[in-house]
């Protein structure tokens, strides 16, 4: 079935573009808003409104397949493209993709976004956001054209097995870390709560100890409010790289010893660390830091799990931190890989090399992308994925917990 129009319509995410450099020179909060000026190129303001474009692919029998294209929260920064803006990409789409795409069959997936990801504009592939919204049109425009679910097309191309089970949810709670853990443990999310722990003197303390109060907090109240007494969810904490700066990015022994006394705190919930140290030189000397301390905790029997992030941001960095063991578990940023087609293969390098596959994104991120990360996650299996968009828990844990519902009655109904 051919691909007989492509349409582009500008939208909103589920979150804000800010402006992380302009916040890492002191940029102060006035309730939501940042104040102060903006310095990376195309913000208008240190905080604005998240914009995505939905791409509409019409089939031939009248179908219409589409996918979100959106940018993580902190676009422009470390080395990621520009500030995407519907205004200035819509024109490209149309231009450069729209020609490739117009008369072509929808039956292979794969060799379609190989052809999408080979495009070039001035010498330059298209913006990561661009690859990974129009590979989810296509992903959905072979789905419906050969009625199939999208996971089911993930599965057959990639050779892989649709999940029977949801796969486990992790929610993240932005500031607001103990108000939206209540949240969490209510809608009894599988992992939780990220709790944004990226300053030093305010939410890590200096010898690690609000953090380390924090989790005695969160066990206790996990413990007194879970419905049942098998609800034992897996807490994440993303520390941006403040254990590091406490102990030394290479301090190992150091910092092996606080995340240990961490693992015991958070007991009998098993606890994650992510982005434990951040070496702001090199992609080879945090992969050197982590997977040293990673073998350093491996070494004690320590059961806490790292979660590398920083300065793993596309298919190549992935393959990169797992074949040198940095880290437990690796989070794959959806919408920095660009085509969704790279997420699906992470994923499966990663478990391929006997790493935890964190499926993960952004807040920044629409109900559309949402879904369709839904799908490559059921076929694919990662250990976790992320909750998305927006920061609010319930809107986002309900579009990524439904949809899985959704695909597995489905495919139930099918069998019988």
């Amino acid at each position: 079935m051919k691909i007989v129009n492509v349409v582009c319509s500008a939208g909103r995410t589920g979150f804000y573009f800010d402006d992380q450099r302009a916040i890492k020179r002191g940029a102060g909060h006035d309730g939501t808003f940042y104040v102060g000026e903006p310095v990376t190129e195309g913000f208008r303001a240190v905080r604005q409104a998240g914009e995505s474009i939905s791409v509409m692919l019409i089939l031939e029998d009248g179908q219409i397949a589409y996918g979100d294209c959106a940018a993580v929260q902190y676009s422009g920064a470390g080395g990621r493209d520009p500030l995407f803006l519907a205004q200035d990409f819509i024109p490209i789409i149309e231009q450069y993709i729209k020609p490739q795409l117009v008369g072509r069959e929808a039956d292979d997936f794969r060799g379609l976004c190989k052809m999408m990801e080979a495009i070039q504009v001035d010498g330059k592939r298209l913006h990561t956001a661009i690859r990974y919204g129009v590979s989810q049109a296509l992903l959905d425009a072979v789905a419906k054209a050969t009625g199939r679910l999208m996971c089911e097309v993930v599965a057959d191309e990639y050779n892989c097995t649709v999940s029977e089970t949801p796969v486990p949810i992790f929610t993240q709670s932005g500031d607001d870390r103990y108000d939206n853990a209540d949240k969490m443990i209510i809608k009894g999310a599988q992992v939780l709560p990220h709790a944004l722990i990226n300053h030093v003197e305010t939410k890590l303390g200096k010898n690690g100890e609000l953090l380390a109060d924090y989790i005695a907090w969160l066990r206790d109240r996990i413990l007194k409010f879970r419905a049942t007494e098998d609800y034992a969810p897996a807490i994440h904490i993303d520390t941006y790289g403040t254990i590091g700066a406490v102990y030394g990015n290479n301090n190992y022994k150091a910092m092996a010893d606080y995340i240990e006394k961490l693992g015991e705190i958070a007991k009998p919930f098993k606890l994650r660390i992510e982005g434990p140290m951040d070496c702001d030189s090199t992609r080879e000397a945090q992969i050197e830091a982590l997977a040293g301390l990673t073998a350093e905790l491996d070494s004690r029997g320590c059961d806490v799990e790292l979660v590398a992030d920083e300065w793993c941001n596309t298919l190549e960095d992935i393959k990169l931190f797992a074949d040198n063991k940095a880290g437990h578990m690796i989070q794959i940023k959806t919408p920095d890989l660009g085509g969704i087609n790279n997420t699906i293969e992470a994923v499966l390098y990663c478990k391929e090399k006997g790493i935890g596959a964190y499926q993960g994104g952004t807040c920044n991120e629409t109900d559309r992308s949402a879904h369709v990360c839904v799908h490559c996650a059921m076929a694919t299996q990662p250990t976790q994925m992320l909750a998305k968009p927006g920061m609010g828990v319930d809107e986002g844990y309900m579009l990524v917990y439904n949809e899985m519902s959704r695909i597995m009655a489905l495919r139930k109904a099918k069998k019988a």
